[in-house]
């Protein structure tokens, strides 16, 4: 059995900007998926830098409100809502909201910073 807390999984700033806890990953976890599973957060009214992974990413809104944008649409998302991202395709986030945007983040083939490419270098993030 394999059982993980989010508590237990050290925060980082993704190459998005974002604040990340890899709550499962193949790579530091004792399964054999063929994908990833990351918690994220943005801070009130900041957003994501403009990216593109090469895999397929889905999010999850967990909790607040933004506006996702790929390939140049934009929607706004809002907790339950389930986001598609393609592979490839230029991507951000922004919260709308006045507290934090939570997200989680599936990727597969599973998340790697090498194949997470940021577009946008200009942008403060939080």
């Amino acid at each position: 059995m394999f059982i993980k807390n989010l508590n237990e999984c050290e925060e980082f700033i993704a190459i998005d900007g974002c604040r990340i806890r890899e709550l499962l990953h193949p790579k530091n976890d004792t399964v054999n998926l063929p994908y990833s599973i990351a918690i994220a957060t943005v801070d009130a009214a900041k957003r994501s830098y403009r990216h593109r992974l090469n895999q397929t990413e889905i999010y999850y809104i967990l909790e607040g409100t933004g506006r996702m944008h790929i390939d140049g649409e934009d929607a706004m998302v809002s907790a339950s809502d389930v986001i598609v991202i393609p592979a490839g395709a230029a991507q951000w986030i922004e919260n709308t909201d006045d507290k934090t945007l939570v997200f989680a983040a599936i990727v597969s083939p599973p998340w790697s910073a090498v194949d997470d490419i940021r577009l946008d270098a200009d942008y403060e993030t939080g």
